[in-house]
């Protein structure tokens, strides 16, 4: 399976839908998807991780990288995880908390739910 990247926006917010498999091969295209968003001048990101069915160590790399370079410009990342596999453990999920990262990122159901700046991220 590959990697599949699309961009969009919603109120105010670049949004990066992503699915298939992200690992060695493929996550570079996400990489430079959020440089891309930031070289736009892009600083309130938000990462559609919904439909992703696979996630390895490379993966986990890019959003932590992504992370750092929003917090690097002052920008904002959330995370897309649906509402019952963030609570029951979708992949990604899954393998952000097996690695202890989870907590690092704020998690939210759907993309209407992250770009309302009232609500708040599911808990890690």
């Amino acid at each position: 399976m590959t990697l599949r990247v699309t961009e969009g926006q919603q109120d105010g917010w670049a949004v990066v839908r992503v699915s298939g498999e992200m690992d060695i091969a493929t996550s570079p295209a996400l990489r430079q998807r959020v440089h891309d968003a930031v070289a736009d001048g892009r600083r309130s990101l938000v990462l559609d991780l919904s439909q992703v069915l696979f996630c390895d160590s490379s993966g986990v790399g890019v959003l932590i990288a992504a992370r750092r370079l929003m917090r690097s410009c002052r920008g904002e990342l959330r995370l897309i995880l649906p509402a019952k596999g963030a609570e029951d453990g979708s992949h990604v999920n899954r393998v952000l908390s097996a690695l202890g990262v989870r907590r690092l990122f704020e998690v939210y159901p759907d993309v209407l739910t992250a770009v309302n700046d009232e609500a708040s991220p599911l808990s890690a």
